[in-house]
């Protein structure tokens, strides 16, 4: 039990870990933001989301998926029993976070897409862990 909580714990780490990693290359390298932006400042940085171009955004939806696969691996792998289970519970709280992003941060509307696909990718992250551990060792 206690191994599966520390997995848990350890798949959102590194799973947010990957996550901000991504959208800080994003917002330094790829597109930067002005060195002026206050991102305290709610309007003043939704106006900046407001002004990338779509390709910005596909990384951060990369960013978010990576989170929920990763993390979700993570905690299936490292667990100690229900690969799946543990892999959900991962996709879940990346899904809860996701969605209190999408209060906080006016991004396109076509990023709601992403939502369901948190769940999706935990899915097949615990399904690959389900798949090695059924696999015969030789």
């Amino acid at each position: 039990m206690v191994r599966n909580i520390l997995a848990v714990i350890a798949g959102i780490i590194l799973g947010m870990i990957l996550n901000m990693g991504l959208i800080q290359l994003n917002m330094h390298v790829f597109f930067p933001m002005p060195a002026d932006l206050d991102m305290n400042d709610s309007a003043q940085f939704n106006a900046f989301i407001a002004s990338l171009p779509a390709q910005a955004f596909l990384l951060v939806l990369l960013a978010h998926l990576g989170q929920s696969f990763v993390g979700g691996w993570i905690a299936a792998r490292l667990g100690g029993s229900r690969p799946m289970l543990l892999a959900m519970i991962v996709g879940v709280l990346s899904l809860a976070g996701g969605i209190a992003a999408m209060f906080m941060i006016e991004g396109p509307t076509w990023m709601m897409i992403e939502l369901p696909l948190y769940l999706v990718v935990a899915w097949f992250a615990g399904r690959l862990v389900q798949k090695r551990r059924a696999a015969p060792t030789t």
